[in-house]
């Protein structure tokens, strides 16, 4: 059985979430593009409010974009 690869947006925006899950800056973003960055730049707003909301760890695993 084949695997399907995700695209790029989507693993963009789940390495954002995990970063601001984590409470890291979003001075992290390593991507130049626009269009890139802003899909990493809304993981990690996600990922921030769920870190203000008390989000972490194994709680976590409800909102992680990669888990749904």
């Amino acid at each position: 059985m084949k695997r399907q690869k995700r695209d790029n947006s989507s693993i963009l925006f789940s390495r954002g979430f995990s970063v601001g899950l984590s409470g890291k800056s979003k001075d992290l973003c390593p991507v130049n593009s626009d269009e890139k960055r802003s899909q990493w730049l809304g993981g990690w707003r996600e990922g921030r409010e769920a870190h203000w909301d008390g989000m972490g760890g194994v709680s976590a695993i409800q909102v992680t974009p990669a888990m749904h």
